[in-house]
Formats: C-alpha cells, structure tokens, sequence
C-alpha cells in the first residue's frame, strides 16, 4: 500500500493546484530518521521556487508533478506514504509541505509513517530514463489485452508475481493483485505462460474492473489507517475485498471453501481453493 488505486485518488486530488506557483518547499523538523529526497531540500527548493505547476499525473505507483520549465516532482508513497490536501493529525510523519499560491490548498503535505517514501526532482531526461517504457510497463489501467499477453506471457512466473512486477505492468501491487485474481477466477501459483486465451481476456478485465472500483471507492483504508484520501477521509473499497486479509472466511461466492493464505514471493496471497483452481 498505496498502489494504483490510491495513488490515482491522490492525482485526482492534488490537481486541483494544476495552475499555482510554487512558493516555497519545508522539510518539516524531526527526530525521526528523514526520507531520501533527492536533490536535498534547500537545492529542491531553490530548483522549484517561482515555478508553475502545469500538470500531475500517475505514473505507476508515483505522483509526478510537472513544474516549469521542464522539472518533475517524483512524490513515491511506498509503503505508508500519502499525499495530502488537509494537515495531517499525526505531524510526528510529517516529511514534506510544498507551499503554493492557491487561495484554497495552500499547502500540500507529504506524510510517511514508516519513511520509506522518496521524493526525487527529475528533469525530463532523467524522467525518461528512470520512469520511461524501458524501465516502467504499460499502466495497468491502460494496457491493452494484447499488451497484457504479450508481456506476462512470456514468463514461467506464477501469475500473482508476474502482475506485481512493474517492469511488465505498472500500478498492481500484493492487495489488487490477490483481488484481480479471484475476480477473473485464476490460481495465483499458476504459471503466466500457461494462461488459456479465455483467462488472458478474464484477467484483462478484472484488471479493469477492480482498480476502476477501487478508484471510485477512494482506495482501500486497512486497519491500521495509514491510507487515507486526500482530504483525511478513510477509502472505501476494503469493505468489497473479497479474498485480501480474509483467510479463514468463506468463500463469498461458492460458499464451499474458506479462503486460503499462502507466502508468495515473500507476499501474503489470498485465494478460494475452489473457484480458483490450479490446473493439473
């Protein structure tokens, strides 16, 4: 956490200051160990200050802020970090405010429990070089069916890993993917290269379906709450999880089976041993 979905929420937010000058960028005072932002603050500031912002996009599990001339705020959550529109109420994680000229969002903050966020400024060189299409697959949310196949297909990895791996497809990650895969009915051990026609269009769907839900939902806000929305609220979308965290629980759909948790790739996946069922 936060993958796509949340970080698509966080874009969608944040745009609003699309049009504001950058006033000033404050790493905040703290005794906790700081986030790698590079270059370091007082450089990033001097780079930034006076600079327009004229765009924020997603790219994959990052938020990137178009600044002018040609400068590129990378913001990248990881694990516990988000992007927000109102002060947080926890200011110990506090890591970064960036201060606009926008009478109604003056300030953005950038909060991160665990520190392991990274901020970096890229020109657009570098943005390409390190968040291009050599480097970066296709958004999950925009890949074709063709382009989905084309590159999982190749790879002998059981399809759970093969979908979390962001040089093939960007934006899924340990959550979505356990979602996706009992919404197209697909066994996460099951080898990528093995995946019939019928389930390649299966997934391609699922893909889309459950990150356009979890998007409208605003995200998914697990127990711990280190996700929330943009504006302090909690997301929605755990209350549909179907397999994620739900070891032990019967099987939503078939009712047979309870659902089942294994260790993949150092990852906890989530399954129905029924409706999905690995092929002998």
């Amino acid at each position: 956490m936060p993958e796509l979905p949340e970080v698509e929420v966080m874009c969608r937010a944040v745009a609003a200051v699309i049009g504001s000058r950058v006033l000033r960028i404050v790493r905040p005072r703290s005794r906790l160990q700081p986030i790698k932002i590079l270059p370091n603050p007082a450089l990033l500031n001097r780079s930034l200050k006076g600079g327009r912002i004229l765009g924020v996009e997603r790219l994959g599990k990052r938020v990137v802020f178009h600044v002018e001339p040609e400068l590129y705020l990378v913001i990248e959550p990881r694990m516990t970090g988000r992007l927000m529109l109102t002060k947080p109420e926890d200011m110990l994680h506090l890591r970064l405010i960036i201060e606009v000229d926008h009478p109604g969002y003056p300030r953005l903050y950038f909060w991160d429990s665990r520190g392991l966020g990274v901020v970096s400024l890229l020109d657009k060189a570098e943005l390409q070089r390190r968040l291009g299409p050599e480097t970066l697959g296709p958004d999950a949310l925009q890949a074709s069916l063709a382009e989905l196949r084309a590159r999982l297909g190749r790879t002998a990895r059981p399809i759970k890993v093969a979908l979390m791996d962001q040089r093939l497809i960007a934006g899924i990650g340990n959550l979505y993917a356990s979602e996706i895969l009992f919404r197209a009915r697909i066994h996460p051990e099951n080898p990528a290269k093995s995946l019939t026609p019928s389930q390649w269009r299966a997934l391609h769907r699922a893909i889309r379906t459950v990150l356009t839900e979890a998007i409208a939902s605003l995200g998914s806000t697990l127990a711990d709450a280190t996700y929330l929305a943009p504006d302090g609220g909690s997301g929605q979308f755990q209350n549909q999880h179907k397999v994620y965290q739900q070891a032990g629980k019967p099987c939503s759909r078939c009712k047979k089976q309870e659902i089942i948790r294994r260790v993949q790739a150092q990852r906890s996946t989530f399954f129905c041993p029924n409706c999905q069922q690995l092929p002998k």
